[in-house]
């Protein structure tokens, strides 16, 4: 069947409140591991990750950053508006880009309290030294075109920083508390530009990284700048009818020569947005060999993953040396030292993974995509799964558990 013909109702299952995690724990890795592999499933703990993992493996993380994207702005009137900033405006070619503007940048937002914003009118916020001001520009059907602006050379993710809140899931129903600023962002979050953490990361330590090395397994990073597309309810019967949403990715060309040199080995993506990353690089690989492709900038060019690409346009089975291979040459043609493009890329039942042979991950919401990208890695074991930590009392969601899954 293909993923497109897919009816979320049969991905379901019942989460009781009490069981999702509304604060993290006391220490990152005391949270509880379930480990499945070939259809067993065990109870651990994530101090001993390394136990599970084969020698010379690689774990491969997504080191972005949360930005503190809430900005909170209050009228004369007393009314609060809540900017939430999504993403850059297209004039921008990448989220970096974006962040590093001065003086002014233009953003996609949701609005808290829009109807109360007119149009014209200017919002102000002041803190410290610091003048902040938004000016509505455009509606748009799934967001606003905001423009802010400030009076300081800082940058606009220093801007953030500043001035605006973490943005935990909405979920997690509470406002955002000092600890959040450190426990809702991986030790390794290097790169400003997500709005929701890469959640299994969450759980990692110094000491679970010096476990890793002392064992030889290999660890190596990629970017990818989680939207708040990733809470995105399905809200619609069949899959054909759910627009994934599409992320900015950057990935250098020593970490694909790294997956390259390791497809033999066990290659564990860390987070469900580091397997959409490298399983991507493998079909942007694919469309490099189409001919034709130009030196310009990949997304110019199509040379990026839209939704459903993986189970219509490509029917031959390019073997994952090839398409990296092809990709590293593309990238050198073009002198490019990392790539930077976007992925739709939706992993559904009916997906067969081409570079990832294990993903470290949380336990998902009921009728999400991220329960279809599990459900397409193991199966209906997906449920054996979740009945486990249901009945262990595993704790769900972002600050919940976690699983490492071998496929």
């Amino acid at each position: 069947m293909h993923p497109k013909n897919l009816s979320i109702k049969d991905f379901t299952y019942h989460l009781p409140e009490d069981k999702i995690a509304f604060h993290p724990l006391a220490e990152r890795d005391s949270s509880k591991l379930l480990v499945y592999k070939n259809g067993t499933i065990t109870g651990s703990v994530y101090k001993n990750l390394a136990d599970f993992i084969p020698e010379d493996s690689l774990l491969i993380f997504n080191n972005t950053k949360v930005v503190e994207a809430r900005l909170l702005f209050q009228k004369s009137s007393g009314g609060v508006i809540e900017i939430f900033c999504l993403e850059p405006h297209e004039q921008y070619p990448d989220i970096t880009t974006a962040m590093m503007q001065h003086e002014k940048v233009l953003w996609k937002c949701l609005i808290g309290g829009a109807s109360k914003w007119k149009h014209g009118q200017v919002l102000e916020k002041k803190i410290e030294d610091l003048d902040l001001q938004c000016r509505f520009v455009e509606k748009r059907t799934d967001c606003f075109i905001v423009e802010i602006s400030w009076d300081s050379n800082l940058s606009f993710a220093e801007i953030l920083h500043k001035a605006g809140a973490i943005p935990l899931p909405p979920y997690i129903k509470r406002k955002a508390e000092a600890e959040d600023s450190e426990r809702y962002q991986t030790v390794y979050a290097k790169f400003d530009g997500s709005v929701a953490a890469p959640t299994a990361g969450l759980h990692f330590t110094p000491t679970i990284f010096e476990e890793l090395r002392r064992k030889t397994i290999q660890t190596d990073f990629v970017t990818l700048h989680v939207s708040a597309g990733t809470f995105k309810p399905v809200k619609v019967e069949v899959m054909e009818k759910h627009e994934m949403h599409a992320e900015f990715i950057e990935v250098s060309k020593e970490t694909i020569r790294h997956l390259l040199e390791n497809l033999d080995k066990t290659i564990v993506a860390v987070g469900t947005t580091s397997l959409r990353t490298i399983e991507s690089l493998y079909w942007l690989g694919v469309k490099s060999l189409e001919p034709g492709v130009r030196s310009e900038d990949p997304i110019a060019i199509g040379l990026e993953v839209t939704q459903w690409e993986p189970y219509e346009f490509y029917t031959k089975n390019i073997p994952a040396e090839e398409a990296l291979n092809s990709l590293l040459k593309w990238m050198e043609k073009n002198k490019a030292g990392k790539l930077v493009t976007k992925t739709q890329i939706i992993i559904a039942p009916g997906y067969k993974p081409k570079i990832a042979k294990a993903l470290i991950t949380n336990f998902h919401q009921p009728q999400s995509t991220l329960l279809l990208l599990v459900s397409a890695l193991i199966g209906d074991d997906w449920r054996k799964v979740y009945d486990y930590a249901l009945e262990n009392d595993f704790r769900f969601l972002s600050y919940g558990d976690g699983s490492i899954m071998f496929f």
